[in-house]
């Protein structure tokens, strides 16, 4: 799981490399993983319930071994966050993926709700939240 450290680097590096209002409402972007996107399908129902807009499920290829396919999970929410509420949401979202026996909970982006499509000016979290670690 991302330490809050980790979280804290991630908030300084949006404020020196962004325009973004940091500590205002951004586009927070959620992956899970699992090999039955059936799962995932109830899982995102799920998150709907919850309040969290489902962009797509899709299926990933593993870099080293195009064989092994996964399919991930997306789902966003527009929300402020600081490094603590966001390690708080990360742990509620593993919680979330070991309740519906999905293989992880695979991480967090974030970008400004206010870019185009095209603006590739997004911040990569850590994408190693799986809880099995």
């Amino acid at each position: 799981m991302i330490t809050i450290e980790q979280l804290e680097e991630m908030f300084t590096n949006m404020r020196e490399h962004t325009d973004w209002d940091v500590d205002g409402e951004l586009l927070w972007g959620y992956f899970f993983t699992d090999a039955d996107p059936d799962k995932l399908e109830k899982a995102a129902e799920a998150l709907d319930q919850m309040g969290y807009d489902v962009v797509e499920i899709f299926q990933s290829e593993d870099d080293e071994d195009p064989s092994i396919t996964d399919y991930v999970l997306h789902v966003e929410r527009i929300e402020p966050h600081t490094p603590q509420t966001l390690f708080d949401r990360n742990k509620e979202l593993i919680d979330f993926a070991m309740k519906h026996d999905l293989e992880s909970f695979d991480g967090v982006d974030v970008g400004s709700p206010f870019e185009d499509e095209d603006d590739s000016d997004s911040e990569d979290g850590d994408d190693e939240d799986d809880p099995s670690e």
